[in-house]
């Protein structure tokens, strides 16, 4: 979690808030500066001109003295986009980047995973742009037919209690969205180039179809379709029932048999489905049965003769009767037995789920789960009921809209896709010739399980939204069925009517005819499975598509891998002769703070621009009364978001929201997003804000910023600032190289916070006191200062935009510079610089770290209104090398330790009276002076517990260098470290032993 929001200088760092109030001569200095003499600072002075939209935007005089988002990330976008500082250029030399944004839907809502997208996605374009590519990230809308159709329906039904039907198709589609031309135009193209190579078909097979909806919905994604374990009997809602649906219930009735041989019993749990059954399956093998073999059962509703049939594939002897019911047109199963068996397909059900005329006269016109209960009644009446029991079931149901999914027989056209699917499996699987990535990798054995095992996608939808399938029917004079599909050879395909005619023309030469278009459309994952061809132009030969296809890396979330990512990967190999990107990234799926997922009925859906705005409680509440919630959800959905966030949401700014979300993509597949790391972030702004303002106070007007450094001349705080600038810059860049997003950001600020402003910054401040022993070191920090402010947020912008190119544009700029771009956004990102870089001094540094951690700690122990006050120190070092080194930074350690003053003791030097004591290490020891008399025996008892630790320790790695088979089985290198382990853990046990004997001296002093 980042920091509380704190000023360079705070007493968490070390420093005595009374130290850091600045003196009313300190204050006359800063308005002199300011150019307003000894005159009191001027309220407007620290609020930004109003700017002109596009325009370069206009600062305040001064800097607030408070980061605030909405201020800050003002203006800047218009100006960038004004700038044409996004535009890529197919004509460009420099090596071309692009990214293709997965595209959100038009349904309009937006969610937190449209921030995490969006913000890993611009942070990849921004650094790849400042690193001297030529970047292009193409913006897309999806216009996801499903979804967005039942958002219509729902908002019609609302405001007019109209259904889609009342309202008519055309106007219909217009109350939802005008496709995109060029979009319409690649769509058509690629549904008649597959066509023609014989890759596209119609055919009658079972699908997965909403009885609400009217339409085919896929039977694998995640977004259509959501499947419930029933583990018994269980009352479920579904729509336009008023009283709950009995699932989880297994059927039992008999089938007398034709000819006086008694009666087979079988058992369903969707025993409405009897009304279409055409035969009854056994085992071959089953003995029970073998009277049976190519007799008949009779249907007891319609009088119609069922096959007895065996089929060793299907049946099992051992479960149940070891007889089962055949409904070859309502159950995936069954519809392979029918089609190995010959068997006829008979349809019972309307395209509303009402029973047809097939279901006979005593049940047509019934909803199906009517028809359930009805069927019982009629088989009891019959005497062939043979009961029910609890029954475990996995049950399919829409997501859309809470409809249990009926297997029906239809028309639908498919893709056949298993020459596509084994290219597509090539270019990641085949080492030889790998043509694309996937990352993380564990997620290239699931595109291997899904591509070895695809089937022929259905790519039709009974849907009024979406693109209209380019087949026309052609209804001849003389057909006898009249019906738009009746005869599966009646169809043309064409780019338009005229073309289709021509087909028609050639096909039925002498025949009159007239044609009609399918009132089908294409499944959104086929427009979208040609996102990165049609956003670039194809299938026209364009400039942009010449330049940027294939594209080089995909971002999108892991649950659509195979419904989007791989049918792009198929659809672009095929028609764009290349993968359509080089890399696949997947970002984990984001959830509540408690790991729920997001869901508008739980009220756990989170809008960005909620975030970044902030958003009252009662503003939370009015979104979902917006929406399409019925009374029962929005009065969960209002709970859900007052237990959540009973205060609202403060206002965190997009910088914060990306830098938090980029931060989490660690969380394995899975983000919990927890708000407040959101505000954390939000207020780690503030720090970086009072950075710059500290540094800007402290260069003053006048400084210019030199052209190069002399990195060997400067004082030891800039070189091992510099030094560990190199690595922040070394392990950023490696990261985002291998798409380690959350450890780049990590290291961005790692080294802002922990390095910069928590050491460096407090380190350098005795420099710009008057005395001239520091004037040299004053300037040479001064310039590290400024080197590392513009270095850091140009590290830092990809993951910061805002914040950082205002901070960026108020630093000073190089005198007759013409190397300064005019934004960050195209300035170069930071590489390392080898003269940087200074192994020695960073182990210096730590070593000065560790001592001023443990004065630290001792200082923490001690009452809470002494903890800031400046008092003595004492370290006592056994080696004589590291004391030199220790008194070298004196002034280091005091600055930072918030020290009156320190010394430095040898082993024989007697321990100072009245200090507490810590261990920092083998060779060091320090001590802080008290206020008061010491109590020796406290101290004593902290050592003793210190002594307890390290001995547990010694004696666990001990036990383990003694085991058995322990020099046999440790490599050497392992057994010399756990040496040096053994003997450093006795050497600070031994420390301890002296410091407690001389506290015994000490106390026996006193007394």
């Amino acid at each position: 979690m980042p920091p509380e929001d704190e000023k360079p200088g705070s007493a968490s760092q070390g420093g005595s808030k009374s130290q850091q109030k600045p003196s009313s001569k300190k204050s006359e200095r800063k308005n002199q500066r300011r150019g307003g003499g000894g005159e009191e600072e001027k309220p407007e002075d620290f609020i930004d001109p109003e700017t002109p939209n596009g325009e370069k935007k206009k600062l305040s005089p001064v800097m607030a003295k408070q980061y605030s988002p909405s201020t800050v990330e003002k203006a800047w976008y218009a100006w960038w986009e004004k700038s044409n500082f996004f535009r890529a250029d197919a004509d460009s030399k420099k090596p071309p980047f692009v990214i293709v944004l997965p595209p959100p839907n038009v349904t309009g809502a937006l969610h937190i995973g449209h921030g995490l997208t969006a913000s890993i996605e611009d942070l990849i374009i921004r650094w790849r742009r400042m690193s001297g590519y030529n970047t292009l990230w193409v913006p897309g809308m999806d216009h996801a037919g499903i979804a967005t159709q039942v958002v219509v329906e729902k908002k019609i039904m609302r405001e007019r209690k109209q259904t889609r039907h009342d309202v008519g198709r055309e106007a219909f589609v217009n109350e939802c969205f005008t496709m995109d031309e060029k979009r319409s135009k690649a769509v058509t193209e690629a549904f008649v180039r597959l066509y023609k190579e014989g890759l596209i078909y119609r055919d009658h097979r079972l699908v997965n179809w909403d009885c609400v909806l009217r339409t085919a919905i896929s039977d694998i994604e995640a977004c259509e379709v959501d499947y419930k374990d029933i583990k018994e009997r269980t009352l479920l809602k579904v729509p336009g029932y008023q009283d709950p649906v009995e699932f989880g219930v297994l059927t039992s009735f008999a089938y007398p048999l034709e000819g006086e041989l008694g009666e087979i019993v079988v058992a369903t749990t969707r025993v409405e489905t009897m009304l279409g059954d055409t035969a009854i399956a056994i085992h071959p093998e089953d003995k029970r049965y073998s009277h049976l073999h190519g007799k008949f059962a009779i249907h007891p509703f319609h009088g119609r003769k069922l096959p007895i049939i065996c089929d060793a594939i299907l049946v099992d002897p051992e479960f149940g009767t070891g007889a089962v019911k055949i409904t070859p047109a309502h159950d995936p199963n069954d519809f392979d037995v029918g089609k190995r068996h010959c068997l006829e397909f008979i349809n019972i059900l309307t395209d509303d789920g009402m029973i047809n005329s097939n279901g006979g006269s005593n049940f047509e016109g019934m909803p199906r789960f009517e028809a359930r209960l009805a069927v019982v009644e009629a088989l009891k009446e019959k005497g062939l009921y043979r009961g029910a029991q609890n029954n475990e079931m996995r049950l399919g149901i829409c997501s859309r809209t809470n409809d249990v999914v009926e297997p029906m027989i239809k028309p639908q056209w498919y893709v056949n896709c298993q020459s596509m699917a084994k290219e597509a499996l090539d270019a990641v699987m085949d080492e030889n010739n790998r043509k694309m990535e996937i990352i993380p990798k564990q997620y290239a054995q699931e595109w291997k399980r899904w591509l070895e095992n695809i089937r022929d996608w259905c790519i039709s939808r009974q849907l009024w939204w979406g693109h209209r399938i380019p087949a026309w029917y052609v209804i001849l004079e003389d057909d006898q069925l009249k019906e738009i599909g009746a005869y599966n050879d009646h169809w043309v395909v064409g780019r338009n009517e005229k073309e289709a005619l021509s087909e028609a023309l050639g096909k039925f030469q002498e025949k009159k005819f007239h044609i009609e278009q399918d009132p089908d459309v294409l499944d959104t994952w086929f427009s979208s499975g040609l996102f990165p061809l049609s956003v670039l132009g194809w299938p026209d030969s364009t400039a942009d598509f010449n330049a940027f296809y294939p594209t080089s890396v995909l971002e999108t979330g892991h649950d659509i891998l195979f419904f989007w990512v791989a049918r792009m990967v198929m659809l672009g190999m095929k028609l764009g002769g290349d993968v359509p990107f080089r890399k696949v990234y997947l970002h984990p799926m984001i959830r509540d703070a408690h790991g729920r997922k997001m869901s508008k009925s739980l009220g756990n859906v989170i809008d960005p621009l909620e975030v970044i705005n902030g958003v009252s409680l009662e503003g939370l509440h009015k979104r979902l009364e917006e929406g399409n919630l019925d009374r029962s959800e929005l009065i969960i959905a209002k709970e859900g978001q007052l237990k959540d966030f009973p205060n609202g949401i403060a206002e965190c700014g997009a910088d914060a929201l990306r830098f938090a979300l980029i931060s989490y993509t660690a969380q394995s597949d899975k983000i919990n997003l927890d708000i407040q790391r959101v505000v954390g972030y939000r207020q780690w702004c503030n720090k970086l804000w009072n950075a710059i303002r500290f540094a800007m106070n402290k260069l003053g007007d006048d400084y210019c910023p030199p052209v190069n450094i002399e990195v060997q001349q400067m004082p030891f705080s800039c070189k091992w600032i510099l030094s560990v600038l190199n690595k922040a810059i070394s392990k950023t860049v490696s990261s985002l190289e291998a798409y380690e997003f959350s450890d780049a950001a990590s290291a961005v600020y790692s080294w802002w916070q922990f390095q910069l402003c928590d050491v460096f910054i407090e380190v350098i401040k005795p420099y710009f006191s008057a005395e001239s022993k520091f004037d040299d070191w004053r300037k040479a920090s001064k310039d590290a200062l400024w080197v590392c402010l513009d270095t850091g947020l140009r590290l830092l912008h990809p993951f910061m935009p805002f914040v950082t190119e205002e901070l960026w544009q108020r630093l000073p700029q190089v005198a007759g510079s013409c190397n300064r771009r005019e934004s960050i956004m195209i300035s170069e990102y930071p590489s390392v610089v080898d003269a940087w870089t200074n192994e020695p001094v960073e182990r210096e540094m730590e070593l000065i770290e560790s001592i001023v951690k443990s004065i630290r700690s001792l200082r923490s122990m001690m009452p809470p209104n002494e903890r800031n006050e400046r008092r003595p120190a004492y370290v006592m070092c056994h080696v004589d090398i590291v004391s030199d080194t220790i008194r070298r930074y004196e002034l280091e350690i005091s600055t930072l330790a918030s020290l009156s003053s320190l010394k430095v003791l040898n082993e024989n030097d007697a321990a100072p009276a009245g200090c507490s004591v810590s261990i920092v290490n083998e060779q060091i020891s320090v001590y802080l002076q008290l206020q008061g008399n010491l109590n020796a025996e406290a101290e004593r008892e902290k050592l003793w517990k210190k002594r307890e630790e390290l001995q547990k320790q010694h004696d666990n790695l001990e036990q383990k260098m003694s085991s058995s088979g322990y020099k046999e089985k440790v490599p050497q290198n392992i057994h010399e470290d756990n040496l040096k382990k053994l003997n450093k853990l006795l050497q600070e046990l031994s420390i301890i032993d002296e410091a407690d004997r001389k506290l015994i001296d000490t106390g026996n002093g006193e007394n």
